[in-house]
């Protein structure tokens, strides 16, 4: 397994300093999500600065940009990173597609399949296997001169990947999609019961081995050698999992694992604001269903016997602070990071 960090994007001069220390500690990789900024010009000053570093998007938005333009962007990044970098995609919520993007949002999981497979098209036209040719229910794609092709390079076999939760979207992650990013609210049980097997039944339909569908996984960690020391990064990881947990696009986990009215109770925290409340809600048992808590020298063998033998790259969710985190505290998780490149 790799083992990577998930950031945001920031000033050139933050990200170049921040993927320095994450390469010198070492970590695989850093893992951009898209939100205030796109994420492509942070990824460029990235792996100029640590170039043995892999890069990927955790996600990228796809419906609030052209399927041309995204094959583009990725055709350049695989070349400039020397084949270190994969195009994480995502369909975004309909509000924010139609609202700030100004873009079109139908039936997601039927978009983003058409997507995926339109920007698929891009590529192979971009490596010369016949002439620009996509006709699908949302994206039409018929003309690409050889004025306007890139020029062709050595690390033209550029991953694209995309996000899914629900069994609709995991299975189309099966059908078309290279990996998959799941989501950081996650159970063990939601990952053997539902997702791969929905991968699984993608992947028959299009006649492909699941197995060879990468796993991305973002962990919510909460480590630290005593209660104290963990109690910010639990109080976190509480924050995270009620926000995510209060709407059924994915509280049904809850209802999985016998919590029935979960949901409900973490929804009625978020309207009035009782934070205090949904911390208690979620007791010491449901954080251990979604997340790592434990001694820094635990955290490594927790999350191989999790994960090994399902997740291609892991990813540590809690890091918006990357850049400001304690020089100890980052080698702390630098030895995390080795113990499990090295497990794989």
């Amino acid at each position: 397994m790799e083992f990577d960090v998930m950031t945001r994007a920031t000033t050139w001069d933050n990200v170049a300093a921040l993927a320095r220390r994450v390469e010198a500690a070492g970590f695989s990789g850093m893992l951009f999500t898209e939100g205030h900024q796109v994420p492509w010009m942070n990824i460029a000053a990235a792996s100029m600065a640590a170039p043995l570093l892999h890069f990927s998007t955790g996600i990228a938005i796809a419906f609030a940009r052209s399927p041309m333009v995204s094959a583009e962007i990725a055709w350049e990044l695989a070349q400039n990173t020397k084949g270190k970098f994969r195009l994480g995609l995502g369909s975004q919520v309909k509000a924010h597609i139609v609202r700030r993007y100004a873009g079109t949002f139908d039936k997601p999981a039927a978009q983003m399949k058409d997507y995926v497979l339109a920007t698929k098209a891009c590529l192979s036209a971009f490596r010369r296997e016949g002439p620009l040719q996509h006709d699908g229910g949302y994206y039409k794609l018929s003309l690409l001169t050889e004025q306007w092709t890139p020029p062709r390079h050595e690390y033209e076999d550029v991953k694209v990947d995309i996000s899914a939760v629900g069994p609709i979207m995991v299975r189309v992650a099966g059908e078309v999609a290279d990996g998959i990013h799941v989501h950081p609210m996650h159970s063990m049980h939601y990952i053997k019961n539902r997702l791969l097997p929905g991968l699984a039944e993608g992947a028959a339909r299009a006649g492909r081995d699941p197995a060879k569908i990468d796993k991305i996984i973002p962990v919510i960690v909460a480590a630290g050698d005593t209660p104290e020391e963990r109690a910010l990064s639990v109080k976190e990881a509480k924050t995270t999992i009620a926000f995510y947990g209060a709407t059924p696009n994915y509280a049904f986990q809850f209802d999985d694992l016998g919590y029935i009215g979960l949901r409900d109770q973490l929804r009625d925290c978020l309207k009035t604001g009782d934070t205090a409340r949904s911390q208690a809600l979620l007791t010491d048992e449901i954080l251990d269903q979604f997340t790592v808590v434990a001694r820094w020298d635990d955290v490594a063998d927790r999350m191989i016997a999790r994960y090994k033998g399902i997740a291609a790259r892991l990813v540590i969710y809690l890091a918006s602070h990357w850049r400001e985190v304690d020089p100890k505290v980052l080698e702390r998780w630098g030895e995390v990071a080795r113990a499990v490149r090295k497990a794989a």
